[in-house]
């Protein structure tokens, strides 16, 4: 009998579980929360990029629940054709308002808004400038447009400078970079990067999905944070962290959101996003528009909870925002932890090759305004336990 067509597959996945680096994919029993059931067990949850425990919101239940019985549950075709609801303009507009951009358009996730993004702005005989950390859906959309791509050091406007003097002459070219980097939590130096992308006339396109609700002004994003409205072309931004519903967009320049509503293919090709989720992520501006409250909790827990990993003797790494990573190096080590950490009641997941880089594994906690003090305790006690029985601390 001849090997299996899918053998190659099968020797691949043997040579992952060997590694560590094989991903076992828990199943919530529970909403998104502080605390999360898993497998019929309460676990603290240090997973989810719900950063400010939005995700099971009742004033984001009541609108989602709202709007099926006035909308229904779907949105029956692509935006382009009979998709596109009043509620979508409405979302649009009120997410241009609150970030203070000119205009914005919504995509079914952050991922789809970076593909239909990139290829539309640039394409072959073009360049783009990507800062090497950046996210999969950055590289990915990169590819997608067929551009030459120039990798430049993790936010080193230095060495950016370098690459773009040396890539001369191009006709057109795009700067792109994350805002906040999710592995590490550090910030990208957007002060510095448009100085260059703006002395060599570079689309710069920045994607916040980490910083939106979390950085500037009670959470609009990278570009408040650093003063640059009206600086950087393109902001992606998501709906499915910090405002802790699903979807994604682009705020920026009209020009640039009407040439989306043309030539982005995510937008064109795949129905939108339901009322449902629609109507919650307009209850969320709500919420953020009307208080800080919930932003400035998210960043004094991150605050106490990095200080006292530190305090044990804990390697967090470089980071400027409430992700929080617990370097471990081997992806084995990470995975240990991971699974002792879970035994002992808390859901925090490794992360190893290829999101990070071989030997550079790692816990990320991830830190939400939804946990208590007593929450936070209780966890470090449990990070202290694990660390010590793993000689890591």
């Amino acid at each position: 009998m001849p090997e299996s067509k899918l053998q190659w597959i099968e020797d691949e996945i043997a040579v992952l579980k060997k590694q560590g680096l094989f991903t076992n994919i828990r199943t919530l029993e529970s909403p998104q929360g502080a605390r999360i059931v898993v497998n019929g067990e309460s676990k603290l949850n240090f997973c989810s990029n719900n950063y400010l425990g939005l995700a099971n919101d009742p004033r984001l239940k009541k609108a989602a629940q709202d709007a099926i019985e006035r909308w229904g549950v779907g949105p029956g075709a692509v935006r382009t054709i009979a998709g596109t609801m009043s509620f979508h303009l409405e979302l649009e507009e009120r997410l241009a308002e609150f970030k203070g951009a000119e205009a914005t358009i919504s995509f079914q996730s952050g991922f789809t808004a970076n593909l239909a993004t990139i290829p539309a702005l640039v394409g072959k005989g073009d360049v783009i400038f990507s800062d090497e950390l950046n996210h999969a859906s950055i590289i990915d959309g990169c590819r997608l447009s067929r551009a030459k791509i120039i990798p430049y050091k993790h936010n080193d406007a230095d060495d950016l400078q370098r690459a773009v003097k040396e890539a001369k002459p191009f006709s057109k070219a795009l700067l792109v970079t994350d805002g906040v980097f999710s592995m590490d939590g550090d910030i990208a130096p957007l002060d510095k990067l448009v100085t260059v992308a703006e002395e060599h006339n570079l689309i710069f396109m920045v994607d916040d999905a980490h910083g939106e609700g979390v950085l500037g002004h009670g959470g609009r994003g990278i570009v408040d944070h650093f003063g640059l409205h009206g600086r950087v072309d393109v902001e992606v931004g998501t709906m499915s962290k910090a405002f802790g519903v699903v979807g994604g967009y682009v705020a920026g320049k009209r020009t640039i959101v009407d040439w989306l509503r043309q030539r982005g293919r995510p937008f064109l090709f795949s129905s939108a996003v339901t009322p449902a989720d629609v109507a919650a992520c307009i209850a969320a501006v709500d919420i953020l528009e009307e208080s800080t409250d919930l932003v400035e909790k998210l960043w004094n827990n991150g605050r106490y909870f990095k200080q006292e990993m530190q305090r044990m003797g804990f390697d967090i790494g470089h980071s400027e925002t409430p992700i929080t990573p617990v370097m471990l190096g081997e992806a084995t080590v990470a995975q240990k932890m991971s699974q002792r950490l879970f035994e002992e009641g808390v859901f925090a997941t490794a992360i190893g090759f290829p999101t990070v880089p071989k030997g550079k594994a790692r816990i990320r906690v991830m830190l939400s305004a939804a946990h208590s003090s007593a929450d936070l305790d209780e966890a470090l006690g449990i990070f202290k336990k694990v660390g010590q029985e793993l000689g890591i601390i």
